[in-house]
């Protein structure tokens, strides 16, 4: 276990602008969580996300270790005949060593609260059925029946698909969002974030 010092700190910078020290570290923990069949991908620094959603890296760093990392993925979304600026987690990754510590809650919370100073006016992401009190403690709030439609309009990829056991969470930001947060439960989202980043 790595005990954590005071001065632990929250960097937040576009992916592309993390220090390759950092995102190497970010790229080995990520190859813990979701090993790659490609030596290639494995042994990259390089960014991992589609430009186009504007990806944002928000990394727990304490004496330059690497504790904890996400990214925050945004685009515009159509739901319910309205435009929303939507954004979501992913990649949420702890180190293994520093587990069980707070650091993947306290990094997850801050996304939060950033992506509310961002202007952001919905998160919406999915989960591993079995993380969603982990998201809860953190802020955020399951969104009963609600299925994110990743991949594309000509390629859809569900939230609900078999081979998934997902739920999905959410905050709504504003309060035009928290208005609309009924027409977002037991329904279908159209996220459609592209071909790489297919359920962000």
């Amino acid at each position: 276990m790595i005990p954590v010092p005071a001065q632990a700190t929250v960097l937040t910078c576009p992916e592309e602008d993390v220090p390759a020290v950092l995102r190497r570290q970010m790229r080995a923990l990520q190859e813990e969580a979701w090993p790659s069949s490609d030596p290639a991908c494995a042994a990259s620094d390089a960014p991992v996300h589609d430009p186009a959603l504007r990806p944002v890296s928000m990394l727990l760093v304490a004496d330059g270790t690497v504790l904890a990392a996400l990214d925050v993925l945004t685009k515009e979304i159509t739901h319910a005949g309205r435009r929303w600026a939507a954004g979501g987690l992913s990649t949420v990754v702890t180190r293994r060593a520093a587990r069980g510590q707070g650091h993947g809650r306290r990094l997850v919370s801050a996304a939060r609260e950033a992506m509310a100073r961002a202007g952001l006016e919905v998160g919406l992401f999915t989960c591993d059925r079995p993380l969603q009190g982990f998201y809860e403690s953190a802020g955020w709030r399951h969104l009963p029946g609600a299925v994110l439609v990743g991949g594309t309009p000509e390629e859809p990829f569900p939230s609900d698909w078999s081979a998934f056991d997902k739920v999905t969470m959410a905050c709504f930001f504003t309060p035009g969002s928290r208005a609309a947060e009924p027409s977002f439960r037991d329904s279908r989202i159209a996220l459609f974030p592209g071909a790489i980043d297919k359920l962000w």
